[in-house]
């Protein structure tokens, strides 16, 4: 007999183990990781979506809320207008003329940017001594900040002591008023012509990826080098020059710091800005700081993003046909969805 039973105390049960069926088990560690996951993204892109919160969607808010509104910036309690404010954008002359002015120097400096941008890169490919210091002479314009810049064509450009005039005294000829009429505009071009460091680093990009091997094939067949330029690298870069257009008509059309150059340094401000330089981004500043018209520079802020998303679409819309990929779009998009559907 047991020693329990010559007590005659009963012995204790034992309990089996519990077991957790293995798909359970996976499943929480599934879980587990995915929520570690999501905790990781969170963590990195808090900061991100915290200053996108509060320097970004918050403004672009407060500012649509204002242009619906005759707000002067001091009144805590502006009156709603409803769309006056819309309306007086596209029947004002003055507001009509400067958002011209600002499509015409569109059309003017970025193709004559892009097309710079791809002579320097062209030039600093080829096989020559020092081709990377010359690489770095060209793009160091293009670190400088763009006030630094405006500020620095200001004073070469200055009428009584700008090294321009300078330099035209010596020749022997009269001193010219850059900075106003009619020469103010050549003089804004030439300083958006200064940072074309950028485009030339990117086409240069665009043309190391193209593979040497179709040049020397195409010069086999008996094609010249402008041949070969004109049909085998054009159309290889065209992404690139796709790029290139479309960012560079988004950020001219919001040009601002090079019209410095244009801004007299006395307490009349942007009454001095030659009439060629009065683009909108002028008018918008002078709506908002000299005229203290708040709602009605905040609803010229949302034409002006109104059209640039106009222009955008149709700059896209009219690159079909024009833009040759290494992968078609939609052969990559219905090679995403097999993928997907696998």
């Amino acid at each position: 007999m047991s020693t329990d039973q010559l007590t005659g105390r009963n012995a204790p049960s034992v309990t089996p183990p519990s077991r957790v069926p293995p798909g359970s088990r996976r499943a929480s560690g599934l879980r587990s990781r995915r929520m570690r996951r999501a905790g990781a993204f969170y963590v990195f892109t808090g900061p991100w979506l915290l200053g996108f919160l509060a320097l970004t969607a918050y403004p672009l808010g407060y500012a649509l809320w204002l242009s619906f509104t005759n707000s002067d910036g001091l009144s805590s309690h502006p009156r709603f207008v409803g769309l006056d404010n819309y309306r007086e954008v596209f029947t004002d002359q003055d507001t009509l003329a400067s958002l011209a002015r600002t499509g015409l120097f569109t059309a003017v400096t970025v193709p004559l940017t892009i097309i710079a941008g791809l002579f320097l890169a062209v030039l600093v490919n080829q096989p020559i001594r020092a081709r990377g210091v010359f690489r770095t002479l060209i793009y160091l314009p293009a670190v400088v900040p763009p006030v630094g810049a405006a500020l620095t064509f200001k004073l070469i450009f200055d009428r009584d002591s700008g090294s321009a005039n300078g330099l035209l005294d010596m020749l022997g000829v009269n001193g010219v008023t850059w900075l106003a009429d009619p020469y103010a505009r050549y003089v804004l071009i030439m300083l958006t012509l200064w940072g074309t460091g950028n485009v030339m680093i990117i086409s240069l990009a665009g043309l190391q990826d193209i593979p040497r091997e179709l040049h020397d094939a195409a010069l086999v067949d008996g094609a010249s080098q402008w041949q070969s330029f004109t049909r085998v690298t054009l159309p290889l870069l065209s992404p690139v020059l796709f790029f290139q257009v479309v960012t560079g008509i988004i950020a001219t059309l919001q040009t601002f710091a090079p019209l410095l150059i244009s801004l007299d340094p006395t307490p009349q401000g942007v009454s001095a800005v030659p009439e060629s330089n009065n683009l909108i981004m002028i008018n918008v500043f002078t709506q908002y700081f000299a005229n203290s018209r708040y709602g009605y520079a905040s609803a010229l802020l949302w034409v002006l993003f109104l059209f640039i998303m106009a222009v955008t679409v149709l700059v896209f819309r009219l690159s079909k046909g024009a833009v040759f990929y290494s992968v078609d779009p939609e052969e990559k998009k219905a090679n995403s969805r097999t993928l997907g559907g696998k």
